[in-house]
């Protein structure tokens, strides 16, 4: 696996010899002095080119990157095709392990182009960028909720968690398992990323999907929060669906008193109540209540 001195020499080097490419900016995780290096990290680089086009119609330089495994092009099967295309993403892995996110951003819109806080100058050809600052995480903070916010993200946990009662006691599995992984999991994520922000005075990073909840979650929280996940026994989803209900509870009354809000107690109350009559609805129930 080539190293990180290596990948980048790689990239700079065709950067370099290309008379389209004239800067070159790398990314993310790597641009991050903090961040946790391991041998999956990708390198997200961006080209500023004076023809975007060419990149794409014509893709041998991809070669000089090294042999692929598989590649996509995700801004490639946008329909419909935004005309005029304002960048184009080829997200490459090879052969040695590595992987590279490397989007394309023609130079004459470079007066649209928005400079993530992530972000290193590698190379400028014509002095086309204005020097950066050092690389931060204040594209990625976590913005403390309003009061609206917070009642949005309440209701929203309470609500889709009918729909994974509905969907257990039907035994749907795919249904149930989507709504518990994602609408229900996704409000869950939201308060405990607040939670976090309000025990750090918002400068700790929760990470993409939570990646670093175990950093800082008290290890209470921690233990309540890896008993969510359920494999597909139904009965193990009903425990982690009440699961969830109480780690949401109790962080979300912290969050709530923080800042002066209200807790939708009834409504907690009322749903509580709810999930658990579903559960205990006999199979050939004719009638809900």
């Amino acid at each position: 696996m080539r190293s990180e001195h290596e990948m980048l020499h790689t990239i700079l080097h065709l950067a370099q010899e290309d008379e389209r490419v004239r800067a070159v900016i790398l990314n993310g995780s790597r641009a991050n002095p903090h961040a946790p290096r391991d041998i999956f990290q990708d390198y997200d680089i961006v080209f500023l080119v004076s023809s975007m086009d060419s990149f794409i119609q014509e893709r041998r330089w991809i070669n000089h990157f090294g042999e692929l495994i598989i590649m996509q092009t995700p801004d490639e099967h946008m329909e419909p095709t935004p005309m005029p295309r304002d960048r184009f993403a080829f997200l490459m892995l090879f052969t040695d392990g590595n992987r590279i996110d490397l989007t394309l951003y023609p130079t004459e819109n470079i007066t649209n182009w928005t400079r993530d806080s992530l972000s290193v100058l590698l190379l400028d050809k014509d002095g086309l960028v204005q020097p950066f600052p050092p690389p931060s995480l204040q594209d990625y903070k976590t913005i403390p909720p309003t009061a609206q916010a917070y009642a949005d993200s309440c209701n929203e946990f309470w609500w889709v968690s009918t729909y994974v009662a509905k969907g257990l006691w039907r035994q749907e599995l795919p249904y149930a398992k989507f709504m518990l992984d994602r609408p229900v999991r996704d409000a869950l994520h939201l308060m405990l990323e607040w939670h976090i922000g309000i025990r750090t005075d918002f400068a700790a990073d929760p990470g993409k999907q939570g990646k670093y909840f175990e950093n800082h979650l008290e290890p209470g929280l921690w233990t309540l929060y890896i008993q969510t996940f359920a494999d597909a026994d139904y009965e193990h989803m009903w425990q982690s669906l009440f699961i969830m209900g109480n780690l949401f509870r109790e962080v979300a009354l912290e969050v709530a008193n923080h800042y002066g809000y209200e807790y939708p107690t009834l409504d907690d109350q009322r749903v509580t109540n709810y999930l658990h009559h579903v559960k205990a609805l006999p199979a050939d129930a004719k009638d809900i209540y």
